[in-house]
């Protein structure tokens, strides 16, 4: 039988043996752990450092290419809409900062800016109440000016659709000769007039001034409930309208608006209204601008409708026309008179 001593010894034992181990642990191998820590801690730093270097010289690299982009903005739009009439149409929340660079890039391009229609919430509100007083005012003014109702290509924004139609109307038409075709400039005000007065959209005075060309402006943040939102619906039977009454109508964006997968330009590539318009997702940066003139450009030469820009467009800008080369003229150069060493004759005496 083992006695109570030599279990105390035992005890004794194992405590002593945890003790040398945890002292062991703490110092001996304390420094290799510290020394592998340090290893890793400065290959991490390294590795910042490198990175850091990258983005100072990508960032550097950018600045340059938007300073030099700024500066050949004027040449690269030059002579692209001379003579043509641009108009904004822009959505709730659509980013002011895009809005005045398109405008500013249309004049650069020789184009006339006519004018802003900016979208009001309401105008987006699918309620049935809404819905009920803006099919009334649609009714209204077409019986007004007798022009027949689209037939809607979805029921839940048909107002919406036909208001846009009627909108159109006013404000744009299909080519320079039907500008002054179509409703007078005084229904077209009214017209203009009875939408803002209910609240649908506000209006600049000289946008009855039609255009050939549009420019629909979306908002500058996706909706949480991306292609569901209403807005989002309401965008597609807008631009489907404008569509069909003008030369061109091209969509655009900005780059934070536009990227997620449930933004307004997402869902209008993905519906059949991508084949009426075209789009780019980039409209805040110097290349989706010159994307944006060079889209009308490319519909008013017959070119079919395309998406531009960096999340989910098919190409990062339109193709621009080769410049013609021109053709060097040649002038000959008379020979001069042989004169000198090269004097044959033979003098006579």
């Amino acid at each position: 039988m083992i006695d109570f001593r030599y279990h105390l010894v035992s005890i004794i034992a194992v405590f002593l043996a945890l003790a040398i181990g945890i002292v062991l642990g703490s110092t001996e191998l304390q420094g290799n752990t510290i020394d592998v820590l340090r290893t890793s801690s400065n290959l991490l730093k390294n590795e910042l450092d490198q990175s850091n270097a990258q983005r100072n010289t990508a960032q550097a690299q950018l600045q340059n290419d938007q300073a030099f982009l700024a500066k050949a903005e004027p040449r690269l739009l030059a002579n692209e809409l001379t003579g043509d009439r641009v108009v904004l149409v822009t959505e709730p929340g659509a980013s002011s900062v895009v809005i005045s660079n398109v405008q500013q890039a249309a004049k650069q391009a020789g184009a006339t800016v006519t004018g802003e229609v900016a979208i009001q919430p309401k105008f987006n509100d699918l309620s049935g109440t809404n819905q009920a007083s803006l099919s009334q005012i649609n009714s209204d003014l077409s019986s007004t000016d007798g022009t027949p109702l689209a037939t809607p290509s979805d029921d839940q924004t048909l107002n919406q659709q036909q208001a846009a139609q009627l909108i159109g109307t006013a404000i744009l038409a299909t080519s320079t000769a039907a500008e002054t075709a179509g409703i007078s400039t005084a229904d077209a005000t009214t017209l203009l007039a009875a939408y803002a007065q209910a609240g649908y959209i506000t209006i600049t005075p000289a946008v009855t001034d039609r255009a050939t060309l549009a420019v629909i402006v979306t908002p500058d943040t996706a909706p949480s409930d991306g292609q569901n939102d209403p807005g989002t619906q309401v965008l597609l039977a807008i631009a489907q309208e404008l569509a069909g009454e003008s030369a061109a109508t091209v969509v655009v964006g900005s780059t934070a608006g536009s990227s997620p997968a449930g933004s307004p330009i997402a869902a209008l590539r993905a519906s059949s209204v991508a084949s009426l318009v075209s789009t780019v997702d980039n409209a805040d940066s110097i290349i989706g601008q010159v994307s944006t003139i060079w889209a009308l450009a490319d519909q008013l030469r017959g070119e079919k409708p395309n998406s531009y820009g960096i999340s989910g467009a098919s190409a990062v800008s339109p193709v621009p026309l080769p410049v013609p080369s021109a053709t060097p003229t040649v002038t000959p150069t008379p020979h001069p008179p042989k004169t000198g060493k090269g004097d044959k004759s033979v003098k006579t005496k």
